[in-house]
């Protein structure tokens, strides 16, 4: 419990102060016949009347003097981050070669399960989805509703965007739509599970150009083969441009391979970029002061019907 102007209650002895003002300081008041004042005669009020007057005194003091209590609020305070994935609908991201409980799932379908859950958990951030194949687009603008973004993740399909891996497309339109914002951290989280190839400029030159504007890009590449391991492989990933978008950027690069490395990214990426769960609740003041406003007019009132 606080007081907002606490000074107020300094005035609570004014009554009593004034009561011991001698006679003669009123010699200069308006005279009215006793008849007309005879209803709020103090000598005729009696100590429950004088009760009811002090109470009603008190009260408004009290009520003027602001009492307020702190409580925190279910609202989480903004991080000042805007964060967009760019996640990548490419054919090659309907291939099973990850597993969950025993059954084996599609690339996509193993990001949905824990990209979802990732934004859905990140109130307090601003996010956005961007999705690209043959070309790139905002499947979801950057908002506060991430629960909003979780739906369309879930909601994604391959082959909406084209079946070819535009990484530097989707790469510059998240970057071109957070060259806008004023947000303090601007972060790109990039998924991919293939090797660019419709992409108008490089890949890498697309991380610089984000970097030039302050933009962060960690990068996550997807799938059990990369080039500089098994270069034969026709579903292997470009691991090795997907680090340099991150280095460009001092992003961090993750290598995921199945379903345990693809939930450890997801934790060591709430690490890099604070989830504002994990923050203390916003706090404010509930002012308090009609409360006892409403008792000093209900000891008025009481006050009034007793004389009348």
């Amino acid at each position: 419990m606080t007081l907002t102007f606490p000074l107020a209650l300094l005035l609570l002895p004014l009554p009593f102060l004034v009561r011991l003002l001698p006679a003669s300081a009123a010699r200069g008041g308006l005279r009215v016949p006793g008849h007309v004042f005879a209803a709020v005669n103090p000598a005729q009020a009696g100590k429950s009347g004088h009760a009811l007057a002090a109470l009603a005194w008190v009260a408004l003091v009290v009520a003027l003097a602001g009492p307020a209590v702190q409580r925190d609020s279910s609202a989480l305070p903004a991080s000042g981050r805007d964060i967009v994935l760019v996640l990548d609908l490419s054919g090659s991201m309907e291939k099973q070669d990850f597993a969950l409980d025993g059954q084996p799932i599609s690339r996509l379908d193993a990001v949905k399960r824990v990209a979802s859950r990732f934004v859905a958990a990140r109130k307090g951030d601003r996010i956005g989805l961007v999705i690209f194949g043959d070309r790139a687009y905002f499947a979801q603008p950057i908002t506060f509703d991430v629960d909003a973004v979780a739906r369309a993740i879930d909601e994604a399909q391959i082959g909406i965007s084209g079946r070819a891996t535009a990484i530097s497309d989707g790469l510059g339109l998240a970057t071109r739509r957070l060259a806008q914002s004023d947000a303090p951290t601007r972060v790109i989280v990039l998924l991919s599970d293939g090797v660019d190839t419709s992409g108008k400029v490089g890949a890498v030159d697309a991380a610089r150009l984000a970097a030039g504007h302050g933009i962060r890009t960690h990068t996550i590449a997807l799938g059990p083969d990369d080039l500089e391991t098994s270069p034969e492989s026709r579903d292997a990933v470009d691991a090795k441009t997907l680090r340099e978008i991150a280095e460009a950027t001092q992003g961090t690069s993750f290598r995921v391979r199945g379903m345990e490395d693809l939930t450890q990214m997801a934790a060591t990426l709430d690490r890099l970029e604070p989830n504002p769960s994990d923050r203390p609740p916003l706090r404010y003041l509930q002012s308090l002061w009609i409360w006892p406003a409403l008792l000093a007019l209900a000891a008025l009132l009481a006050l009034a019907w007793r004389r009348g």
